[in-house]
Formats: C-alpha cells, structure tokens, sequence
C-alpha cells in the first residue's frame, strides 16, 4: 500500500499560546514567549529565562483526581490531543482499531521523578506517590491519549531526544500509507523547565546565558550562544486521505514526504559535514515527488542558536537542495519566539509549517541583527513574509544525532 495522508486537526499548549489560534498569532506577528523563569527560584542558575507555558488550566481537559495522577507533560499531550481531535471531528467517524497513537517526549516525566525522588529521601519510601511510575515515563502520554480518545490501533512513543516530534509524526504518516491504521494521533510534549534539568544542560553548555529575552534565542544570528528552555505539547491528526475525504473533512495538508537518518558521530555535537542530515532533508523531497520552485519552499528549521546547530543546518540544507536552490528558499527558526520545546519542537514546528502553507505566510526569525557567513540563507529575519508557498519541510535534529524532516504539500 502506499495511500496519501493528510492533516485533519491541530492542537497546541506552547510558550505563545494554549490553542493553535493564539500559537499561531504569535509566530505571525513576532512575538516573543521567552521570560524570566518562574517556575522555581532561578537565581543560582547561570540561565535564568525560559519559555514557559502561561495560564494553562489542566482541568479544562481532566478531572481533578487525574490532574493529579499525571505530570505536566502528560497534561500538555492530553490538551493538544483533545484539540486535535476536536479539530477534526473525527471522534465517533473512525473504527477505534484503526485509530491509532505515536506520541512521544524527550524526556517524560521528569519533575516528577525529582520529586518523588526527594519525597524518598526526606520522608522515607513509604511516602512516594503509587502514581510515580505511570506520571515518569515516557510512554504515558501516548498511552493517556489513546485511553481517552478509545484508540485501539497502534500505540507507540517515540523518544528521539529533539527529534520526537518529527519522528512520531513521520512514523504515524508510514503507519496510514501501509495500512496499519486509517487515522492516527501524532505529536510530543515536553515539560522540563525545572532546576535539575536547566542545571544539566548548562553545564553541557547548551544553554545561553543571556539575561535579554531580545538576545537569548537568535538562530542564525552571530551572535548566538545556546538555547533557551521551552516546554509545551503538540497533535497533528494525520488521515488517510480518502477516508477524510469520505466523511466531509476539513483538509489542512498532505504529509507527503519524510526522512530519518543518523549522524552516528557524536553524543551531542552535529557531524560538521552535515552527510545525515541533508539526507534526511533529501530523503523527505525525494518522497514526494515533486520539485517545485525554491522561491515555493517553506523551511522551519530546527534552527536551535546553538553555534554548532546552525552552521550545520545551514550545510544540509545546501547539500539537500544544492547552494543555488538553497539560497532561494524561505527559511526560518520560530523557536527565536518559543525557545526549544525539546521532544515537542517538531510537534509545534509542523503544526507551523502547516499553518504557513496554508495561508502562505513565512512567520519570521525574530531578533535577526548580525549576519554570520556562515548561515547565510534566507532566514526570514524580523517580519513575516506573504508569498505563494507550495510545499513547507519541518527539520529536526536531536541529541545522538537523530535526524528527521516532513514535507507537507497542499492537498488536491
């Protein structure tokens, strides 16, 4: 088999917004998420802004008894997946064995695990939560979503450090084009900014240490020095196309391409030669089919402000598209307004790019001021740009050098 795939349904809890519209909003119109952390007390950190969900009400989506049965990240995956969902109107249209669930997170439950670590230390082993397990790991927010949409089609999580979301969503399009599943419930959530955490990655050195919110997340800027910490959730509703078709379903997109590959190189550094992941760029161009114009291609960059990332990125994207082509394209990092959602970037980042393709808009690089020649591609600096987009690429690299890009084109 291999059977089109399209987007049904969205949902969003991210550092600029806990619904698609206001997520949207935000990236169109170059608003920043990042701030000073409130969380916990940051003072002792070197890094003290994040992007932090704002206002988010979990009861919204759960009763009170599993508000507290769950981490926040399980939270956030159930409140994208219920507006995904909602957005679709596919509930009650679909078999519940050919619904099915790729969720991921980088990470999983990890203030709860800190917590309940302490509650061991400090109160004795009688004292922590029955809960523990199921509110740590990572497969819970997976399994969560297909318990409260009935899903009983494939079911998996997917952990691929900053490339979860990417891969979830790739693997959840393999799924319906095979025929394992007519419908399936992809994305990532991530819920990390916590001392312990923001600790290990400062002393990686990953994170920046710019106390300016205007000069923390600069992707492709010179000036750029590490990432910033951001949290969220995001579902895509991918269906097979003639049974959206079939029962009257709004169409965002087509999922029409997709690449994964591995730099087997380092922990945490890029390959500098950039040979995996232009592959995976070339891998999801080459899936579908077409070539269109370069001045019609839509790329959101992973796009980190990391030194090593960027330059990188920049690379594959010559190698995937050649030097020419590439310079012509439309590039950009909103992560320069969310920060980095680790294994919910990909998640939030195609829900972006489908947003672009859909109403033609590039949303922007925010606070671009120095050029580095050695990012020099078109990266959409400061504003937003209308033009007419036929195909927009979602790129992903992760920790352990997983690579991963999805090209969506618009349905006809």
């Amino acid at each position: 088999m291999n059977r089109r795939v399209v987007v049904t349904g969205l949902g969003a809890i991210t550092p600029l917004g806990n619904d698609v519209a206001s997520y949207w909003d935000g990236l169109k119109n170059g608003r920043n998420g990042i701030g000073p952390i409130t969380r916990f007390d940051a003072s002792g950190l070197k890094a003290q802004l994040a992007a932090e969900v704002k206002d988010f009400n979990p009861k919204d989506y759960m009763e009170p008894k599993e508000v507290r049965q769950t981490d926040r990240y399980e939270q956030y995956a159930l409140a994208a997946a219920q507006q995904a969902l909602d957005d679709s109107g596919i509930s009650g249209k679909i078999e519940p064995d050919r619904l099915g669930v790729y969720f991921g997170s980088g990470i999983g439950g990890f203030e709860t695990f800190v917590n309940e670590h302490n509650n061991l230390l400090t109160r004795g082993p009688q004292r922590v939560s029955p809960f523990f397990i199921t509110k740590m790991i990572a497969n819970m927010a997976a399994g969560m979503i297909a318990i409260h949409a009935g899903a009983n089609g494939p079911c998996l999580d997917v952990t691929t450090a900053c490339a979860t979301g990417t891969n979830a969503i790739g693997e959840a399009m393999r799924a319906i084009r095979h025929g394992y599943a007519d419908a399936m419930i992809a994305g990532g959530a991530d819920a990390v900014i916590h001392e312990l955490a923001m600790s290990g990655f400062i002393n990686c050195m990953a994170l920046t240490e710019s106390s300016d919110k205007d000069a923390a997340s600069i992707p492709f800027d010179k000036r750029r020095n590490g990432f910033v910490m951001g949290e969220g959730a995001g579902a895509l509703i991918l269906e097979e196309y003639e049974h959206a078709k079939a029962r009257g379903a709004k169409i965002y997109a087509e999922i029409a391409g997709y690449g994964s590959t591995c730099d087997a190189f380092h922990v945490t550094a890029p390959d500098g030669e950039a040979k995996a992941s232009a592959k995976a760029i070339a891998d999801a161009l080459a899936e579908t089919g077409l070539d269109c114009p370069a001045g019609e291609i839509y790329i959101n960059a992973h796009g980190t402000s990391t030194p090593l990332n960027d330059k990188t990125e920049t690379l594959a994207i010559k190698k995937a598209f050649g030097e020419e082509k590439a310079r012509a394209l439309h590039v950009s990092s909103t992560k320069s307004m969310t920060g980095h959602l680790l294994g919910a970037a990909g998640a939030i980042e195609a829900i972006a790019a489908v947003k672009a393709l859909e109403q033609n808009l590039v949303p922007p690089t925010i606070n671009y001021k120095e050029a580095d020649p050695e990012c020099d591609l078109d990266i959409t600096p400061n504003n937003a740009v209308e033009t007419p987009l036929s195909m927009a690429l979602s790129t992903s690299l992760g920790f352990g050098g997983h690579n991963a890009c999805i090209a969506f084109i618009k349905a006809e």
